[in-house]
Parts: C-alpha cells; sequence; structure tokens
C-alpha cells in the first residue's frame, strides 16, 4: 500500500503491479488523489501541533509510506532539533528509502523499522525503538491512513491498546481512516480493487473509527473531522468531503 499511496501523490517509488492496483483504485474513486494529498497535509499540521503546542518531542510513526516532503522528522526537528522519531512500515522499499533519506538533524535521532502494525509488541520491544525513543516520557503514536488496511479480524482495538498502554499519561495518538460516509459506491469500489490485489481494507464510519481510536483520551479539538477540516491554514480553499472521504483527529492519554 505504501507504494500505491506514492504513486496517488505523484512520487516514483513503485512498480507496475503497484500502479495497475493504483489505476483501478483510481478508476473506481477518482478523488482518492485528493483524499492522499489531504491526509499529508494533515499528517504536517497534526506533528506541527504536537510538537509546537503539545510540546512533545518523540515520535512513533507506523504506517510510514514512502517518504516524500514534510516527513515527521522535518516538521517536528523544523520546531525542536532534538525531536526524535521513529518510523514503522511493513514494505522493505520503504526502508531501504527511509535510510537513505530521512537524515535527522544531528541533535536528534531517527530510526527505521521493518515491522507490521499487526504485531505491536514487535514493534515496542525492536532495541531501535528502545535505542531513540524513552517510552516513559510522552510521546505521539501516529498511525495515518493504516487504521482502514486491518479488518476487524485482526483485532485492531487491542494493537491500539497494546501500543497506547506502553506510553505514559501525556501522550497523543493521531489517526486517520478512510469512510464510506460521502461517497459509498466509490469507496466500495475501491476497496474491492485493494482486495483483488491482496491488500486487506476495512472502511469504518467516522464514529466507528473514533471509538475505535480515541475511546477513553481526551480529543484535541475540532475532535475526529475530515482530515482537510483539522485545523486548516488560513485561506486554503477546502475540497468536497466526498472528495476527501477520510477523517481524522488526535487525541491525549490522561
Amino acid at each position: 500500500m505504501a507504494r500505491i499511496y506514492d504513486y496517488f501523490l505523484g512520487g516514483k517509488n513503485h512498480f507496475a503491479a503497484d500502479r495497475d492496483t493504483a489505476d483501478k483504485i483510481l478508476q473506481a474513486n477518482p478523488a482518492i488523489r485528493v483524499a492522499a494529498r489531504e491526509n499529508r497535509a494533515f499528517l504536517g499540521r497534526a506533528v506541527r501541533y504536537l510538537a509546537a503546542e503539545a510540546g512533545i518531542r518523540q515520535f512513533l510513526d507506523i504506517g510510514t509510506g514512502l517518504p516524500t516532503t514534510g516527513n515527521v522528522h522535518e516538521v517536528a526537528q523544523a520546531v525542536d532539533q532534538a525531536s526524535r522519531v521513529v518510523y514503522v512500515d511493513n514494505d522493505p522499499l520503504v526502508l531501504t528509502h527511509a535510510r537513505a533519506l530521512l537524515n535527522s538533524a544531528p541533535a536528534g535521532r531517527t530510526a527505521y523499522l521493518h515491522a507490521d502494525l499487526r504485531e505491536p509488541r514487535t514493534i515496542l520491544d525492536d532495541p531501535a525503538t528502545r535505542e531513540v525513543l524513552d517510552l516513559s516520557q510522552p510521546t505521539a503514536l501516529i498511525m495515518l491512513a493504516t487504521l482502514h488496511l486491518v479488518q476487524d479480524e485482526d483485532k485492531p482495538a487491542e494493537i491500539i491498546a497494546t501500543l497506547l498502554d506502553a506510553l505514559p499519561p501525556g501522550s497523543y495518538f493521531a489517526a486517520s481512516h478512510i469512510t464510506m460516509e460521502h461517497a459509498s459506491a466509490a469507496i466500495a469500489a475501491g476497496q474491492v480493487a485493494m482486495r483483488s490485489a491482496g491488500i486487506s481494507a476495512q472502511a469504518r464510519n467516522s464514529d466507528e473509527f473514533a471509538r475505535l481510536a480515541f475511546s477513553g483520551l481526551d480529543l484535541v479539538s475540532p475532535g475526529v473531522v475530515l482530515v482537510s477540516e483539522w485545523r486548516p491554514e488560513d485561506g486554503c480553499p477546502q475540497p468536497a468531503a466526498a472528495e476527501v472521504n477520510c477523517y481524522g483527529g488526535v487525541a491525549r492519554k490522561a
């Protein structure tokens, strides 16, 4: 999925099979490129909030995707060069590119793990995670455009609970999720294309996403909204809801 997402964003790190699946998704849902761009912009705003306003200096980004502009460490280290980031993805191509391109500021640190969200203890117990992050200190867990790749049978609520239980009070969780509330037929057809390529997919409505991701946490204003509507930059034109079809939010662990 990381390579397909890169294709949607106009990147060049993908193979013919990725492009074939991506084109099938685009045929079903032409607005998916808008959703990808808006989700990426939400990442930048969320990380900027976490670093500049919430004072977070540690980030665990699961489902990183291929490097592009405005990566987590770039945004966070623009606020404080000592910020530390661990990137996690299950695509080995992401690991290869991350090691080459995601260079930390000298005062901070980054690490890159080839691991799967469905094995949260493997991520938490990896020596690189323990070396870069002090999990006794507030940390931001980031899972953007990732949870809709985890089906209910994989117990996503338990995965989230395992990760958040390892983080202390004062930590944050930022997440986004595709929904079917505004263009259900297009999203459903896109899921069929993904599943035919062997990619798991499960859209959930915004209420289901909110319960899954943020139960027991304190949501940051404006709550769970379309990613384009989460603290947008002044003067930026807003795409239609049916073009975005992706909700996001940021919440604090009390």
